[in-house]
């Protein structure tokens, strides 16, 4: 389960880079209503993919409550699933 963890990981974080750095500065900054529609909607999937996965990998791995609780607060944050992916131990 780690690996798709890892790829769910830097799915969502280049869905949330797209989402804000593509998508919003087109929808408010050019008027581009639709610009969000379908980024949004990947970034969502994405990110509960992520959320669960967390979860269950973060209990597979033994990971700490802290650990788990970071990894969540690092889907929030542009860059920060791959910094949380950087953080991880390396498997044994």
């Amino acid at each position: 389960m780690l690996p798709a963890f890892l790829w769910v990981a830097r799915l969502e974080g280049l869905s949330l880079l797209l989402l804000m750095g593509v998508a919003m500065p087109l929808k408010y900054g050019m008027g581009w209503e639709h610009a969000t529609m379908v980024p949004g909607w990947a970034h969502g999937v994405l990110f509960m993919a992520y959320t669960v996965l967390l979860f269950v990998v973060g209990l597979q791995q033994g990971w700490s409550l802290t650990r788990i609780v970071v990894g969540g607060f690092a889907s929030f944050v542009p860059f920060g699933t791959f910094a949380f992916e950087r953080s991880l131990p390396e498997p044994a």
